[in-house]
């Protein structure tokens, strides 16, 4: 059945992408992409030292196997961050989900510390030893999930390029009180924040239920 009482525009901005600066694309994508859900990953160098940093480009894009795909950007004088080379050194990553409760701590993380500073001790986190990789958990992360790193994908060249990395789930680890009987989340529980552009996050406090269509083709997971 066609949904019939939408708006339909017709006046538009448009911004070429080839005639601006690579800042202002990257601004502009932050503020027509969002929500963007958070991860928390966790990796370790390849002399160990614990690192922690929060990427939002990121996103679940498959469950056969489950994987996830988060992006690290360049940084500005054209160097990967300590993620990627941590990652390119010791391809396992831990993803924790970032509640409103330790939102302080996950951005002092975000701080551009020396990668020789354990990002735990700096922000304040409990490590938590992983089953079957190096990198440790977030003991004030509700929701963890151990990967391994299956590819990471180079797009662009120089500051703001993305570092794509996808990660295999090997595991979920889910604290007890958020979890329920079927092996999901309780949503009305876990109170997590997104980001948007600039200083701003949201919560997922404001929600509301769409049941998918039951006519009109196709077939739904």
């Amino acid at each position: 059945m066609a949904v019939t009482n939408m708006k339909s525009f017709t006046d538009y901005t448009t911004l070429v992408t080839a005639e601006r600066e690579n800042r202002a694309n990257f601004h502009t994508m932050l503020s027509c992409v969002l929500p963007r859900p958070i991860a928390f990953v966790s990796t370790v160098s390849a002399d160990g030292v614990p690192n922690l940093a929060p990427f939002s480009f990121f996103n679940g894009v498959g469950s056969n196997p489950p994987a996830i795909i988060f992006s690290a950007a360049t940084k500005a004088d054209g160097t990967d961050k300590d993620t990627i080379n941590n990652l390119r050194a010791v391809p396992e990553v831990v993803v924790n989900v970032v509640t409103y409760s330790i939102k302080d701590a996950m951005n002092q993380a975000s701080f551009a510390y020396a990668p020789e500073i354990d990002e735990f001790e700096a922000a304040g986190f409990t490590p938590v030893p992983s089953r079957f990789i190096k990198p440790a958990r977030i003991g004030e992360s509700p929701v963890q999930m151990e990967c391994k790193v299956v590819d990471i994908v180079k797009v662009g060249h120089g500051a703001l390029s993305a570092n794509i990395c996808i990660g295999e789930i090997l595991c979920f680890h889910i604290a007890e009180e958020m979890a329920l009987d079927n092996g999901t989340v309780d949503v009305e529980k876990i109170d997590l924040v997104a980001r948007m552009g600039g200083d701003w996050y949201a919560t997922m406090r404001d929600r509301f239920e769409l049941p998918k269509p039951t006519e009109g083709g196709g077939d739904a997971l």
